[in-house]
């Protein structure tokens, strides 16, 4: 099978870091297929970074190549909604993807991610896909997003100390990494605090192909009936 995985920020250091985490969890025989468009945000960090990023995500799942399902390798999910409208085939976002695994081994878990503007994006996920009560708390490390594109910067340690604090303050039993750029620290913080780490990336490719497997489309009535074909030419 073939998954899409579209990274809708433009950087493409965070682009192949994310194929390769992509790359690792997949079975055999699975290939993955990262990219992320020319322009726009360079990372997303709140909602007006999220709205400048969903034109060219679509526009990739508009023009791509034959796939069997699309993962959007942003956790705030970014136009989630609006890619499962232009596809009958899986999309998946990481950030609702992590939760989910979340959910099913912790009672509680909570999210560290970047900067705290980025919290209420999140937290206003968690309630849409009726996990709020499951999280125990969304936490900002104060790390931007391309930090984690630079080794010398501290920000491992920082999000290592986060979740040190969501152990100890909120009791959580595991925790979700609250950024794509995040893929490569989850195994080690997962060796280093010993509970359940989880990065959206592995989760997704997982889920999605799980879902291929099994030869689910996504509805194409209601809210993700396909737009009208003349509103497609109009964006295009």
């Amino acid at each position: 099978m073939r998954l899409l995985v579209i990274n809708p920020n433009s950087t493409a250091s965070m682009t192949e870091k994310i194929g390769t985490a992509a790359r690792g969890a997949a079975s055999p025989g699975t290939e993955i297929i990262a990219v992320n468009p020319p322009g726009g945000p360079v990372s997303i960090e709140g909602y007006y970074d999220e709205a400048l990023s969903v034109p060219g995500l679509l526009q990739i799942i508009q023009t791509a190549s034959a796939y069997d399902a699309v993962i959007i390798a942003c956790f705030d999910d970014t136009g989630l909604d609006a890619a499962r409208c232009l596809t009958d085939r899986p999309v998946i976002g990481i950030g609702e993807a992590a939760y989910h695994f979340a959910s099913m081994l912790s009672n509680k878990f909570s999210v560290v991610t970047t900067l705290s503007r980025s919290v209420p994006a999140l937290e206003h996920n968690l309630h849409k896909y009726g996990l709020a009560s499951r999280c125990a708390r969304v936490r900002s490390s104060e790390v931007a997003v391309l930090d984690l594109e630079h080794p010398g910067s501290d920000a491992s340690n920082r999000i290592s100390a986060e979740i040190g604090r969501a152990v100890a303050e909120d009791r959580a039993e595991a925790i979700v990494l609250g950024c794509a750029g995040m893929a490569d620290l989850a195994d080690r913080l997962a060796g280093e605090h010993r509970l359940p780490v989880l990065d959206g990336v592995t989760c997704a490719v997982k889920l999605a192909e799980a879902m291929v497997g099994l030869g689910l489309k996504t509805s194409r009535l209601g809210g993700y009936a396909p737009p009208p074909a003349q509103k497609l030419r109009a964006a295009s």
